[in-house]
């Protein structure tokens, strides 16, 4: 592909991948800011502010998704209709309590680190290392911030899981 010396048929592929990423990321976006929106009790502040913190950094690489699938030269998607059919993330209740809020991000990390995954085993056959480069830091991110949320959820007095 002209100016990127990249293959365009390598390519489509990858950009496919990153559009399911697009959609996840989205329906991620709308739940963070569900329960920052609803949270309540004990944990609200710790909670109110580390949800805000999030939502604003998936607002961030939803547009970087987005335009990096615009510098593949492939049409990012932009339904909501068609998110909720690509995303492997489901929306939740507005009423759900502080701690299961935790543990569903944590298991929608796990879907968002297996699609981004996917992206990068994508991106590899297509030796397209922009896009390996801009989400093997999206991985590092994610995966701290669930140590972070893993960490918060547990007991004074638990030690860290064995691997």
């Amino acid at each position: 592909m002209g100016y990127l010396n990249l293959d365009k048929k390598k390519t489509a592929a990858t950009a496919k991948q990153l559009n399911i990423l697009l959609a996840d990321y989205h329906l991620y976006y709308q739940k963070v800011r569900n329960f920052h929106w609803n949270v309540v009790g004990h944990n609200f502040f710790d909670l109110h502010i580390k949800f805000e913190e999030m939502y604003e950094d998936a607002k961030t690489k939803i547009d970087e998704i987005a335009e990096r699938i615009l510098t593949l030269r492939y049409q990012p998607t932009s339904n909501f209709s068609d998110y909720l059919k690509m995303s492997s993330i489901k929306e939740d209740s507005e009423n759900t309590k502080d701690m299961e809020m935790v543990k569903k991000l944590l298991e929608d990390h796990g879907k968002l680190l297996k699609q981004m995954r996917e992206v990068v085993d994508t991106a590899e056959k297509a030796e397209d290392e922009g896009t390996i480069d801009m989400i093997g830091g999206y991985i590092g991110h994610i995966e701290k911030i669930s140590w972070m949320l893993d960490a918060w959820s547990m007991k004074a007095t638990d030690n860290h899981p064995e691997a």
